[in-house]
């Protein structure tokens, strides 16, 4: 039987039409940087459970309250309109244990980090990388973003004091798929490891022999970094079978 924590919307913040994130005080729940929470509110009546819930991984690190999360809405969908909808003060319900394993104790070292995120995938790693542990096992880290359009390039702020507080150790490479803007790379993810560019733009290599990455997003680009790894040695990181990446779908 599920158990849930009751919490409060301590704060909201809508970056565009549809992505949104919301800031949840729930003091009792505790986690791993890169897991999620399940949120929820009250299922409508008929329903078989009493909560309607979804995952939704936190983007603070553990040690800064509140729990935040980022969110795309989809319209006709049963849960984000809500909670794009609601105000600070509103109650929110989360799962009272965090869940994932996504996250730092489950990656080998290696030389470089790669966080590679679509939309609303960049979440795990905002937190990842506000912890001390990919500093202490990585000597740099890579977070690549990949949207649609410019404007969907979130947490500009928080990136930036990732880099400053990192200085010389990180590298950030932003996407942008149906826009021209040469301040940002174009195109996806999977074509630019597979044309040299993400590499030529970050000056790190992105091998079996030095690197661990971290793939997080849509299904597609998942699927086809796989692929596009493998063809370069690298397969998949397991407890009992060490690999050169760990994936997460999310978005």
């Amino acid at each position: 039987m599920s158990h849930w924590i009751e919490g409060k919307v301590a704060g909201k913040r809508q970056w565009t039409e549809r992505l949104f994130s919301l800031q949840v005080a729930a003091p009792a729940l505790t986690f791993v940087a890169g897991q999620f929470a399940r949120l929820a509110l009250p299922a409508p009546p008929g329903s078989k459970e009493p909560m309607l819930g979804r995952p939704y991984s936190f983007v603070n690190p553990p040690q800064l309250a509140p729990h935040e999360f980022y969110f795309n809405v989809l319209p006709e969908g049963p849960l984000s309109p809500r909670l794009a909808a609601l105000e600070p003060g509103a109650p929110v319900w989360l799962l009272e244990r965090a869940n994932g394993f996504f996250s730092m104790p489950e990656v080998p070292s290696a030389a470089v980090l790669w966080c590679l995120a679509t939309g609303t995938g960049i979440g795990p790693f905002l937190s990842i990388l506000r912890t001390a542990d990919p500093w202490e096992k990585f000597e740099r880290v890579v977070l690549v973003h990949a949207v649609r359009y410019a404007q969907d390039l979130s947490y500009g702020e928080v990136i930036a004091d990732i880099g400053a507080a990192h200085a010389g150790r990180f590298a950030f490479a932003p996407f942008v798929s149906r826009e021209t803007d040469r301040s940002v790379l174009s195109g996806r993810i999977p074509d630019a490891i597979r044309d040299g560019r993400l590499e030529a733009w970050t000056g790190l290599p992105l091998t079996a022999d030095n690197a661990h990455a971290m793939l997080c997003g849509n299904p597609d680009m998942v699927r086809d970094t796989q692929a596009v790894l493998e063809l370069r040695g690298m397969k998949r990181h397991r407890r009992r079978e060490p690999g050169n990446y760990t994936l997460e779908t999310y978005w």
